[in-house]
């Protein structure tokens, strides 16, 4: 008997094949260790869509590689993971270096990994961010103490401000957080339920179509119309702002060799006073900067980690 392959399954399976090649056109032999490429500088990115970062990684590598010969590098590669485990794996092997992350995945690979945060990195210009919860103005929730038996939306498992900040803060508050497998699941008596809605805007609209009771994003998605439109925004409360956070964090494996890092950290942070950095920190997230980690810092990422140990220990 024959079988009928519909067009829109065939169309799918070609993309998949055009994302594969295109990843593998990417891709370079990476030796099991560092240290069997001595002279290569390793630079790793978590991605779902390795195609739109690659050129910005690859433009911040061309410009801090030539400055990295007095310390035997001689040459810069990309590595991209799915996710946090295949990059958590690859830093653990020595596949990888350096790692951009946000706040919260940078602690996730310190916790499963031993990466080490070296400085702090803007991302589309912005140094700190924080979470907003917010909620209908005509709804029943007007604290965050309120939602024991109803239900949140998170963005995904990756995200800082809207799934590890909220869900460490509501286990903080003594609250039992229970996965839902849609907006309409019911969560179990006296616990939190919680979905993942995968972007901003469907959060926004879970919240503004009743599907779930609250909602949370960055205080930066929440400014921006394109994820959080005006005519939601105007129906909904804001129930806590949280404090603010780094927003991005340049992690290295832990064994790097000294001179390495030391000689990595001086050159990005020094690149907000060279013009020949403009142009390739611009293609990386639009940013023109990297600071030194701070006391302040280190203990808002102290904080961060503790709470991103108990959520992976708890919920995951």
């Amino acid at each position: 008997m024959g079988v009928s392959v519909g067009s829109g399954f065939v169309r799918s399976r070609v993309a998949w094949t055009v994302v594969a090649v295109l990843v593998a056109m990417l891709a370079v032999p990476f030796p099991v260790r560092a240290s069997e490429a001595p002279g290569v500088l390793v630079l790793g990115r978590v991605s779902d869509d390795p195609k739109s970062q690659y050129e910005a990684m690859k433009a911040l590598l061309d410009y801090v590689v030539p400055k990295m010969a007095d310390v035997g590098i001689r040459e810069g590669r990309v590595l991209m993971a799915n996710d946090a485990l295949q990059m958590a794996s690859y830093l653990r092997r020595g596949r990888v270096d350096w790692v951009s992350e946000t706040a919260g995945g940078a602690m996730l690979l310190q916790r499963r990994a031993g990466a080490e945060p070296f400085v702090l990195s803007e991302r589309n210009g912005t140094r700190r961010y924080h979470t907003i919860y917010f909620a209908r103005k005509d709804g029943d929730v007007r604290s965050i103490d309120d939602l024991r038996g109803r239900r949140i939306a998170f963005q995904n498992r990756t995200s800082t401000s809207a799934y590890f900040v909220p869900a460490m803060e509501l286990l903080g508050r003594g609250m039992a957080l229970d996965i839902l497998t849609s907006p309409t699941d019911a969560p179990a008596p006296g616990a939190v339920g919680f979905v993942f809605a995968r972007t901003e805007r469907n959060v926004a609209t879970w919240v503004h179509k009743h599907l779930v009771d609250v909602g949370t994003v960055s205080d930066l998605d929440w400014n921006d119309p394109r994820k959080v439109p005006d005519f939601f925004r105007n129906d909904f409360i804001i129930l806590r702002e949280t404090p603010d956070m780094p927003r991005g964090v340049e992690m290295v494996r832990g064994d790097l060799d000294a001179k390495v890092r030391e000689r990595l950290r001086a050159i990005l942070i020094a690149a907000a006073d060279d013009p020949q950095a403009r142009v390739a920190l611009g293609r990386f997230h639009r940013s023109l900067r990297f600071f030194p980690i701070e006391d302040g810092d280190r203990a808002d990422l102290a904080r961060l980690r503790k709470g991103v140990d108990r959520v992976s220990r708890d919920i995951e």
